[in-house]
């Protein structure tokens, strides 16, 4: 097989783009080929990008998380081979967060986005391997599609379970750590909140400045969420939301990576800023991932349900007692796709 055109995704070819930057289209330094952009005003290769190819291979890391969007450009990119006779090959690589444990709502089809095209668990419990396999069995999006399995990953591994060194797929996802709090410190985005971009610790570090670093831990601390500590923290982002201004926030310590939460922690942290500052919280508006009617924090949740329930001051526990029922249906139904035991 020859290489002979590059595709970039988010983050571009080499990951070093911040969240959102349109990739624009290069030569890549190694191999000199013309890099194509896949994530911009275009987010699915064009039938003449792909004319004369054979195949396109596939080779991603993901994070496990429904918002992060290499799995969806990945389904963008198989619809187009469909159409345009390529071949789709993917190289599977680990899911941090492990095959076993899922987490979070099913999204409503009605608020799909670049975050979430079809209706996924926030953590999903998928490989590449296996969302491409779900995209091609649930959804209809049928190129002649191979995936090329990993030797020895088993469901239950976390990234620490494989032994490979953890190379940053972007910016803002330097360690496994981050990749573990992710699920519920992507939401974030939806809000005044920082995140933690400009920081050294991004999605571990959260708050803003018109929150009490001491009042804020405590009131998390006393929620008992499972598997999980804050601690107070303050920091000053360098760059992104509150740039150069003191933040008063925490640092969320996760203590059990077995039975911590992220996307209920992730609502938690959101619940609790309202709650100490409710005149000084604020959803952020659009756009946000090219979407520019919905609210960024209903396309991150696939829903506007939630965001409403958290507006009524809804317990988090009847919350999430919702998307139970759907998570064991999400269970049987995913296991067509399913490549590791």
């Amino acid at each position: 097989m020859r290489l002979t055109r590059l595709f970039a995704p988010e983050h571009g070819l080499w990951g070093a783009a911040q969240d959102h930057a349109p990739i624009a289209g290069a030569r890549d330094p190694v191999t000199g080929l013309a890099v194509a952009s896949l994530y911009g005003t275009r987010r699915e290769p064009t039938p003449a990008m792909l004319a004369g190819l054979d195949a396109l291979v596939v080779d991603l890391q993901d994070v496990g998380s429904r918002y992060y969007t290499f799995v969806w450009t990945t389904a963008l990119a198989m619809r187009a081979c469909a159409q345009a006779g390529v071949e789709v090959i993917v190289l599977d690589r680990p899911n941090p967060l492990g095959g076993a444990v899922v987490e979070g709502n099913m999204p409503d089809p009605a608020f799909a986005s670049f975050v979430g095209l079809y209706p996924l668990p926030a953590r999903h419990g998928l490989t590449i391997g296996e969302a491409a396999r779900w995209v091609a069995l649930a959804h209809g999006v049928r190129p002649r599609l191979t995936v090329v399995p990993m030797d020895g990953w088993r469901r239950r591994m976390l990234w620490e379970d494989t032994g490979v060194p953890w190379v940053a797929p972007s910016p803002n996802m330097p360690t496994p750590d981050t990749a573990r709090v992710y699920p519920g410190g992507c939401l974030l985005e939806g809000t005044n909140l920082s995140e933690g971009r400009g920081t050294t610790r991004p999605f571990e570090w959260v708050g803003a400045p018109y929150l009490d670093a001491h009042a804020y831990a405590d009131a998390l601390d006393e929620q008992r969420l499972p598997g999980v500590r804050f601690r107070p923290a303050r920091f000053t982002p360098t760059f992104h939301k509150w740039a150069g201004r003191l933040c008063g926030g925490v640092q969320i310590h996760v203590t059990d990576r077995a039975r911590f939460k992220p996307f209920l922690t992730g609502l938690a942290i959101v619940a609790a800023a309202r709650r100490l500052a409710p005149r000084r919280f604020a959803w952020r508006r659009p756009p946000y991932e090219f979407e520019r009617h919905k609210l960024p924090i209903d396309i991150l949740l696939g829903t506007d349900r939630i965001r409403r329930a958290l507006q009524r001051g809804r317990p988090l526990r009847d919350i999430e007692r919702q998307w139970r029922r759907d998570l064991v249906s999400w269970r049987r139904r995913r296991v067509p796709a399913l490549l590791y035991r």
